[in-house]
């Protein structure tokens, strides 16, 4: 990390006095990043306790589907700490600990914080109005979402994000053509990702964060919106 600092072109440097002041750089990564480690934490041990107590019961009881959401609001957020097998939290919790390590200390511990959350609202917002009849699990959502947003801050800062692209494009692709995966979640996820980003980038002087702060709060209210608008839809039809 140092030596990455320490050998920043003019391009790279340029790019941190337009975010923040110059403190942070896009390129280099951070273990002072306490959100990934806690939500790392946090699904682990979800995890594990579903282990326990019983895996399939606990997926049912957290994982997302839109007839459940309207009397079980909680499973718009929860889905995002079960997940079908080791693999499949193994791929998702690498993805956010390579992710939350180059995010993170650009945007800070609570803008990933809540733009994990708002990715997680965005997935399931995209399983609803697109496959509401399907059930859900993992945290895929919300991992689609922190690319979205790394790519488009890092576009914006004027990075190369070609690498990313192609990564985002291939697990896109791959989530349409195998069976099982709820490609619905990863662009629901990535787009809300996008947005999230987007915000950041755009109000990130000090005198911006009333506004920051506003927008985040719409763009919440919009996708749990329609998350349940569909739900309530879906119910109605098959009640």
């Amino acid at each position: 990390m140092k030596q990455q600092k320490a050998t920043r072109t003019p391009a790279q440097k340029k790019a941190e006095r337009r975010w923040r002041g110059g403190s942070v750089a896009m390129s280099p990564v951070s273990s002072k990043t306490p959100v990934t480690f806690g939500i790392l934490a946090v699904t682990i041990v979800a995890y594990i306790a579903a282990l326990l107590i019983g895996h399939n019961d606990v997926n049912t009881a957290l994982g997302y589907q839109a007839i459940w959401i309207y009397p079980q609001p909680w499973r718009i957020l929860t889905v995002s700490l079960t997940h079908a097998g080791l693999f499949h939290i193994g791929f998702n919790m690498l993805a956010l600990w390579m992710i939350g390590r180059t995010l993170e200390p650009v945007i800070g511990p609570w803008r990933f914080l809540a733009l994990y959350v708002i990715s997680t609202i965005g997935g399931g917002a995209a399983v609803s109005l697109l496959a509401p009849g399907s059930f859900v699990v993992g945290a895929s959502g919300a991992i689609f979402g922190l690319m979205g947003a790394l790519v488009v801050i890092a576009r914006r800062l004027g990075s190369d994000i070609t690498s990313m692209l192609v990564v985002l494009g291939v697990n896109f692709v791959y989530g349409l053509i195998v069976g099982g995966i709820s490609w619905q979640a990863h662009l629901g996820g990535v787009i809300a990702g996008a947005i999230v980003g987007l915000i950041y980038y755009s109000t990130r002087k000090r005198s911006q964060r009333v506004l920051q702060i506003i927008l985040l709060i719409v763009t919440t209210v919009v996708l749990v919106g329609v998350a349940y608008i569909p739900a309530l839809r879906f119910v109605s039809a098959f009640s």
